[in-house]
């Protein structure tokens, strides 16, 4: 490796209340946003979400193991890109697809620190490169009692560390989405504090299920989906998965992620998929599929109970939520 310096529920019920109360605010941040794009860049609507630009991935691989993969059929790609949560672009499951189409992802850094043996700033081609790129169909749920079917392309956060070298004292991997409110419009409301910050403990890392995705449907990653690079976690809701991934740190302390910091009542460190662990405001017992009409039960851990329950023997879910 070169190492180089360098729905169905009303958004009043499913967001905070005091999130849901600056729409307005974040509404005129994204028209000056649009004001001052640069020349040549497009938002794209949901209804024009099909004609993306959809850039091929060369070389990507079947699933290493039938364990990594489902053979649940996958929602669309329309499904995929046009319902979304990335806060940085708008509160709405629309507003990113609409308002992301400015977010420039050429050159893109990655800055690796922390209790490592490699520390450094990796350019995303350099980052990715030594390792295979692989399709794989996981199942994805939302907090609010959606799901959807993604099939993803990348490959394992745990070769990217053992590549880098934790620390024997590194417990926790924290990620952090870019920070540029010129191409953010949220970012210049305070629905957040920003940047957004996720993480996860180092066993859960380094499980083969975790995956840096670059892609969907074997195309790289539209914006709106989180672009160039994302963290997949499919056992988690998917508030966990951080986009935009600018900066990995390895540290021996638990980090405070940014929903756990904004409503704390709320959301937790861990995000298992818990159907008996409610949210506050709503039910986690069902789901909705994304273009389906009826419920359906929610699964403990996603449906992925017997690759990852060993990692909380012991644990009361409900405390550690």
């Amino acid at each position: 490796m070169l190492l180089k310096k360098a729905s169905d529920i009303p958004s009043s019920e499913i967001t905070d209340k005091k999130l849901y109360l600056r729409r307005r605010e974040f509404i005129q941040a994204a028209a000056v946003g649009a004001v001052g794009a640069a020349a040549g860049t497009l938002g794209v609507g949901m209804a024009e979400a099909a004609t993306w630009p959809r850039v091929p991935i060369p070389n990507v691989q079947k699933a290493s193991s039938p364990a990594l993969t489902t053979t649940e059929k996958p929602n669309s790609y329309q499904d995929i890109a046009t319902y979304n949560n990335f806060y940085e672009f708008g509160t709405d499951k629309g507003d990113p697809s609409q308002n992301a189409g400015g977010l420039k992802t050429k050159p893109w850094t990655v800055k690796v620190d922390g209790m490592v043996a490699k520390p450094g700033d990796y350019h995303l081609e350099d980052l990715i490169k030594p390792y295979a790129l692989e399709d794989r169909v996981y199942r994805h749920r939302c907090v609010e009692a959606s799901s959807l079917v993604i099939p993803w392309v990348g490959f394992p956060l745990a070769s990217l560390l053992k590549t880098v070298g934790p620390t024997p004292a590194a417990k926790f991997v924290e990620f952090t989405t870019l920070m540029d409110p010129k191409q953010m419009p949220g970012q210049r409301t305070d629905v957040l504090r920003w940047p957004y910050v996720e993480a996860l403990r180092l066993d859960e890392a380094m499980h083969p299920l975790t995956l840096l995705a670059v892609g969907i449907y074997g195309e790289f990653l539209p914006n709106q989906n989180g672009a160039p690079m994302r963290l997949v976690i499919p056992w988690k809701y998917g508030f966990k998965g951080a986009k935009s991934i600018v900066r990995i740190t390895l540290t021996d302390k638990q980090p405070l992620n940014t929903w756990q910091q904004s409503a704390p009542e709320e959301y937790g460190f861990y995000a298992n998929v818990n159907p008996a662990k409610d949210h506050p405001r709503w039910s986690q017992a069902r789901e909705r599929r994304i273009g389906e009409f009826f419920k359906r039960p929610t699964l403990l851990f996603n449906g992925y109970g017997d690759q990852v329950a060993s990692l909380y023997a012991g644990m009361d879910l409900k405390k550690n939520y």
